[in-house]
Protein backbone atom coordinates (compact mmCIF):
# COMPACT_ATOMS: atom_id res chain seq x y z
CA UNK A 1 0.00 0.00 0.00
CA UNK A 2 1.15 3.72 -0.61
CA UNK A 3 0.91 5.87 2.03
CA UNK A 4 -0.31 9.62 2.14
CA UNK A 5 1.52 12.03 3.60
CA UNK A 6 -0.24 12.77 7.21
CA UNK A 7 -0.34 16.61 6.31
CA UNK A 8 -2.94 16.10 3.36
CA UNK A 9 -6.24 16.38 5.08
CA UNK A 10 -6.94 17.17 8.72
CA UNK A 11 -6.14 14.50 11.11
CA UNK A 12 -8.31 12.74 13.83
CA UNK A 13 -6.80 12.50 17.47
CA UNK A 14 -6.93 11.56 20.70
CA UNK A 15 -5.58 12.42 24.41
CA UNK A 16 -5.24 9.50 27.04
CA UNK A 17 -3.45 8.40 29.97
CA UNK A 18 -2.95 5.55 32.36
CA UNK A 19 -1.31 6.59 35.64
CA UNK A 20 -0.27 9.65 33.71
CA UNK A 21 1.61 7.61 31.54
CA UNK A 22 -0.08 10.07 28.17
CA UNK A 23 -0.12 8.81 24.63
CA UNK A 24 -1.52 11.18 21.57
CA UNK A 25 -3.58 8.13 19.86
CA UNK A 26 -4.01 8.47 15.83
CA UNK A 27 -7.03 6.35 14.67
CA UNK A 28 -5.72 4.96 11.22
CA UNK A 29 -7.03 1.78 10.66
CA UNK A 30 -6.23 1.19 7.22
CA UNK A 31 -2.61 2.79 7.74
CA UNK A 32 -3.11 5.45 5.30
CA UNK A 33 -0.96 7.71 7.12
CA UNK A 34 2.72 8.02 7.28
CA UNK A 35 3.61 9.17 10.89
CA UNK A 36 7.40 9.47 9.80
CA UNK A 37 9.21 10.16 12.91
CA UNK A 38 9.44 13.61 12.41
CA UNK A 39 5.30 14.03 12.40
CA UNK A 40 5.19 11.80 15.55
CA UNK A 41 7.43 14.10 17.44
CA UNK A 42 5.72 17.01 16.63
CA UNK A 43 2.88 15.83 17.86
CA UNK A 44 4.03 14.58 20.98
CA UNK A 45 5.42 18.06 21.82
CA UNK A 46 4.67 19.61 24.80
CA UNK A 47 4.80 23.06 23.79
CA UNK A 48 4.54 23.41 20.17
CA UNK A 49 2.21 19.94 19.80
CA UNK A 50 -0.47 18.15 21.62
CA UNK A 51 1.88 16.62 23.99
CA UNK A 52 2.55 12.89 25.34
CA UNK A 53 5.02 10.52 26.01
CA UNK A 54 4.49 8.71 23.36
CA UNK A 55 2.12 7.85 20.41
CA UNK A 56 -0.61 4.68 19.68
CA UNK A 57 -0.85 4.22 16.36
CA UNK A 58 -4.34 2.52 15.97
CA UNK A 59 -4.15 0.34 12.91
CA UNK A 60 -6.25 -2.87 11.93
CA UNK A 61 -3.27 -5.70 11.80
CA UNK A 62 -4.24 -7.05 8.34
CA UNK A 63 -2.94 -3.54 7.33
CA UNK A 64 0.25 -3.12 8.65
CA UNK A 65 3.40 -5.47 7.38
CA UNK A 66 4.40 -5.77 10.99
CA UNK A 67 1.08 -7.08 12.67
CA UNK A 68 -0.11 -9.53 9.37
CA UNK A 69 1.26 -12.52 10.99
CA UNK A 70 -0.80 -11.40 13.87
CA UNK A 71 -4.21 -10.72 12.21
CA UNK A 72 -6.06 -14.50 12.75
CA UNK A 73 -5.63 -13.60 16.55
CA UNK A 74 -6.14 -10.01 17.02
CA UNK A 75 -7.83 -7.33 14.66
CA UNK A 76 -6.07 -4.27 15.74
CA UNK A 77 -2.46 -3.56 16.01
CA UNK A 78 -0.50 -0.81 18.01
CA UNK A 79 1.69 0.84 16.44
CA UNK A 80 3.71 2.16 19.18
CA UNK A 81 6.19 5.04 18.74
CA UNK A 82 8.05 6.92 21.75
CA UNK A 83 8.03 10.57 21.90
CA UNK A 84 11.19 11.25 19.89
CA UNK A 85 9.87 9.29 16.82
CA UNK A 86 11.42 6.12 17.52
CA UNK A 87 9.22 2.57 17.66
CA UNK A 88 8.78 0.32 20.93
CA UNK A 89 7.74 -3.27 21.46
CA UNK A 90 5.47 -2.88 23.79
CA UNK A 91 3.73 -0.12 26.11
CA UNK A 92 1.98 -1.69 29.10
CA UNK A 93 -0.04 1.30 29.97
CA UNK A 94 -0.55 2.25 26.39
CA UNK A 95 -1.86 -0.91 25.65
CA UNK A 96 -4.62 -0.08 28.49
CA UNK A 97 -5.27 2.97 26.92
CA UNK A 98 -5.32 1.72 23.19
CA UNK A 99 -8.51 -0.74 24.58
CA UNK A 100 -9.72 1.95 26.15
CA UNK A 101 -9.83 3.86 22.78
CA UNK A 102 -11.24 0.69 20.73
CA UNK A 103 -14.25 0.94 23.49
CA UNK A 104 -14.30 4.42 23.30
CA UNK A 105 -14.80 4.16 19.45
CA UNK A 106 -17.40 1.56 19.40
CA UNK A 107 -15.49 -1.12 18.08
CA UNK A 108 -15.83 -3.49 21.23
CA UNK A 109 -17.53 -3.33 24.26
CA UNK A 110 -16.92 -3.97 28.27
CA UNK A 111 -15.07 -8.10 28.04
CA UNK A 112 -11.74 -8.71 26.46
CA UNK A 113 -10.11 -8.00 23.00
CA UNK A 114 -6.86 -9.28 22.17
CA UNK A 115 -4.49 -6.45 20.98
CA UNK A 116 -1.21 -7.08 18.26
CA UNK A 117 2.03 -5.52 19.24
CA UNK A 118 5.37 -5.52 18.23
CA UNK A 119 6.05 -7.42 21.69
CA UNK A 120 3.30 -10.27 20.56
CA UNK A 121 -0.30 -10.53 21.46
CA UNK A 122 -1.92 -8.97 24.35
CA UNK A 123 -5.17 -10.09 25.84
CA UNK A 124 -7.13 -6.90 27.62
CA UNK A 125 -9.93 -7.04 30.24
CA UNK A 126 -12.09 -3.83 30.46
CA UNK A 127 -13.74 -4.19 33.69
CA UNK A 128 -17.42 -2.52 33.94
CA UNK A 129 -15.90 -0.83 37.32
CA UNK A 130 -13.41 1.48 34.50
CA UNK A 131 -9.80 -1.03 35.24
CA UNK A 132 -8.19 -2.27 32.79
CA UNK A 133 -6.54 -5.65 32.96
CA UNK A 134 -3.17 -7.29 30.26
CA UNK A 135 -2.17 -10.00 30.36
CA UNK A 136 1.48 -8.70 29.90
CA UNK A 137 2.96 -12.25 28.69
CA UNK A 138 6.03 -13.95 30.33
CA UNK A 139 8.80 -12.23 32.04
CA UNK A 140 12.40 -13.03 31.09
CA UNK A 141 15.63 -12.65 33.29
CA UNK A 142 18.81 -12.43 31.55
CA UNK A 143 21.56 -13.45 33.96
CA UNK A 144 23.58 -10.68 32.35
CA UNK A 145 22.91 -7.31 34.35
CA UNK A 146 24.14 -3.66 34.49
CA UNK A 147 25.60 -1.34 37.41
CA UNK A 148 23.30 1.73 37.32
CA UNK A 149 25.30 4.85 38.53
CA UNK A 150 23.92 8.44 39.65
CA UNK A 151 25.49 11.10 41.67
CA UNK A 152 28.32 8.83 42.67
CA UNK A 153 25.88 6.16 44.01
CA UNK A 154 25.91 3.02 42.18
CA UNK A 155 23.18 -0.32 42.17
CA UNK A 156 23.05 -3.29 40.77
CA UNK A 157 20.36 -3.93 38.61
CA UNK A 158 18.19 -6.78 37.71
CA UNK A 159 17.89 -7.80 33.80
CA UNK A 160 13.92 -8.08 33.18
CA UNK A 161 12.68 -8.19 29.52
CA UNK A 162 9.04 -7.44 29.37
CA UNK A 163 9.37 -7.84 25.69
CA UNK A 164 11.05 -4.60 26.12
CA UNK A 165 14.34 -4.64 28.16
CA UNK A 166 14.57 -3.14 31.76
CA UNK A 167 17.35 -2.39 34.33
CA UNK A 168 15.49 -2.98 37.96
CA UNK A 169 17.81 -0.86 40.72
CA UNK A 170 16.48 -0.85 44.03
CA UNK A 171 17.38 2.37 46.05
CA UNK A 172 16.99 3.28 50.00
CA UNK A 173 15.46 6.76 48.29
CA UNK A 174 13.76 7.33 45.00
CA UNK A 175 15.25 10.50 45.25
CA UNK A 176 18.53 9.28 44.61
CA UNK A 177 17.29 8.38 41.03
CA UNK A 178 18.00 12.09 40.42
CA UNK A 179 16.37 14.38 38.02
CA UNK A 180 16.08 11.67 35.36
CA UNK A 181 15.84 13.96 32.32
CA UNK A 182 18.67 12.27 31.06
CA UNK A 183 19.65 8.23 30.70
CA UNK A 184 21.43 7.53 33.78
CA UNK A 185 24.66 5.70 32.72
CA UNK A 186 25.19 1.82 33.16
CA UNK A 187 27.83 -0.47 32.70
CA UNK A 188 28.78 -2.85 30.70
CA UNK A 189 26.81 -0.54 28.07
CA UNK A 190 27.02 -3.99 25.87
CA UNK A 191 23.94 -5.29 27.85
CA UNK A 192 21.55 -3.06 26.15
CA UNK A 193 22.74 -2.17 22.32
CA UNK A 194 19.53 -1.02 21.48
CA UNK A 195 19.25 1.06 24.66
CA UNK A 196 17.26 0.22 28.48
CA UNK A 197 14.05 1.50 30.56
CA UNK A 198 15.96 2.28 34.33
CA UNK A 199 13.18 1.83 37.24
CA UNK A 200 14.37 2.94 40.19
CA UNK A 201 12.95 1.01 43.30
CA UNK A 202 11.67 1.57 47.25
CA UNK A 203 10.02 -0.71 49.63
CA UNK A 204 6.50 0.53 50.95
CA UNK A 205 5.59 -2.41 52.78
CA UNK A 206 5.03 -5.88 52.71
CA UNK A 207 4.69 -6.64 48.33
CA UNK A 208 3.77 -2.91 48.22
CA UNK A 209 6.86 -0.99 46.51
CA UNK A 210 7.67 2.42 44.78
CA UNK A 211 9.35 3.34 41.60
CA UNK A 212 10.78 6.29 39.21
CA UNK A 213 11.80 5.62 35.87
CA UNK A 214 13.23 6.77 32.80
CA UNK A 215 12.22 5.41 29.67
CA UNK A 216 13.99 4.92 26.70
CA UNK A 217 13.22 7.53 23.94
CA UNK A 218 10.91 9.27 26.86
CA UNK A 219 12.96 10.49 29.44
CA UNK A 220 10.82 10.48 33.22
CA UNK A 221 7.36 9.33 32.99
CA UNK A 222 4.52 9.64 35.66
CA UNK A 223 4.36 5.81 35.08
CA UNK A 224 5.59 3.00 32.45
CA UNK A 225 3.55 -0.42 32.58
CA UNK A 226 5.95 -2.63 31.64
CA UNK A 227 8.10 -0.94 33.93
CA UNK A 228 5.94 -1.67 36.54
CA UNK A 229 6.04 -5.44 35.51
CA UNK A 230 9.23 -5.81 35.50
CA UNK A 231 9.76 -4.49 39.38
CA UNK A 232 7.49 -6.55 40.60
CA UNK A 233 9.08 -9.82 39.38
CA UNK A 234 12.46 -8.13 40.37
CA UNK A 235 11.09 -7.64 43.48
CA UNK A 236 9.24 -11.06 43.88
CA UNK A 237 12.76 -13.06 43.36
CA UNK A 238 14.82 -10.78 45.49
CA UNK A 239 11.79 -11.50 48.47
CA UNK A 240 12.38 -14.83 47.40
CA UNK A 241 8.97 -15.84 45.32
CA UNK A 242 8.64 -17.80 42.22
CA UNK A 243 5.11 -18.14 41.65
CA UNK A 244 6.31 -21.14 39.37
CA UNK A 245 7.85 -23.26 42.14
CA UNK A 246 5.63 -22.48 44.76
CA UNK A 247 2.32 -23.24 42.75
CA UNK A 248 1.04 -19.69 44.14
CA UNK A 249 0.53 -16.57 42.33
CA UNK A 250 2.77 -13.65 44.06
CA UNK A 251 0.64 -9.94 43.66
CA UNK A 252 2.76 -6.48 44.10
CA UNK A 253 1.14 -2.74 44.48
CA UNK A 254 3.05 -0.74 42.45
CA UNK A 255 2.97 2.84 42.95
CA UNK A 256 3.92 5.27 40.28
CA UNK A 257 4.26 9.23 40.23
CA UNK A 258 0.74 9.42 38.52
CA UNK A 259 -1.11 6.79 40.41
CA UNK A 260 -0.99 2.71 41.53
CA UNK A 261 -0.60 -0.49 39.27
CA UNK A 262 -1.48 -3.82 40.62
CA UNK A 263 1.08 -6.89 39.48
CA UNK A 264 0.28 -10.28 39.41
CA UNK A 265 2.62 -13.49 38.44
CA UNK A 266 0.83 -16.57 37.88
CA UNK A 267 2.60 -20.11 38.34
CA UNK A 268 2.49 -20.46 34.45
CA UNK A 269 4.72 -16.99 34.18
CA UNK A 270 1.96 -15.27 32.82
CA UNK A 271 1.59 -11.33 34.60
CA UNK A 272 -1.49 -9.47 34.42
CA UNK A 273 -1.37 -5.34 34.93
CA UNK A 274 -4.80 -3.84 36.55
CA UNK A 275 -5.12 -0.39 36.38
CA UNK A 276 -6.75 2.79 34.58
CA UNK A 277 -7.19 3.80 31.05
CA UNK A 278 -8.94 7.50 30.78
CA UNK A 279 -9.34 9.11 27.26
CA UNK A 280 -9.94 12.77 27.89
CA UNK A 281 -9.84 14.80 24.70
CA UNK A 282 -10.49 14.30 20.90
CA UNK A 283 -10.17 16.74 17.54
CA UNK A 284 -8.49 17.19 14.95
CA UNK A 285 -4.96 18.32 13.72
CA UNK A 286 -4.35 21.27 11.48
CA UNK A 287 -2.63 19.81 8.25
CA UNK A 288 -1.16 23.50 7.73
CA UNK A 289 0.34 23.72 11.57
CA UNK A 290 1.85 20.53 10.81
CA UNK A 291 2.94 21.23 7.54
CA UNK A 292 4.67 24.24 8.75
CA UNK A 293 5.90 22.76 11.90
CA UNK A 294 8.13 20.49 9.68
CA UNK A 295 9.52 22.64 7.36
Amino acid sequence: MTTAPVTSAPVAFLKGHGTENDFVIVPDPENALDLTPGVVTRLCDRRAGIGGDGLLHVVRSAAHPDARDMADEAEWFMDYRNADGSVAEMCGNGVRVFARYLQHAGHLTAGDVAVATRGGVKLVHLAKNGDVTVSMGRARLPEDGVTVTVDGRSWPARNVNMGNPHAVAFVEDLDHAGDLFTEPPYTPAAVYPDGVNIEFVADRGPRHVAMRVHERGAAETRSCGTGACAVAVAAARRDGADPAETGTPVTYTVDVLGGTLVITERPDGEIEMTGPAVIVAEGRIDPAWLTAALV
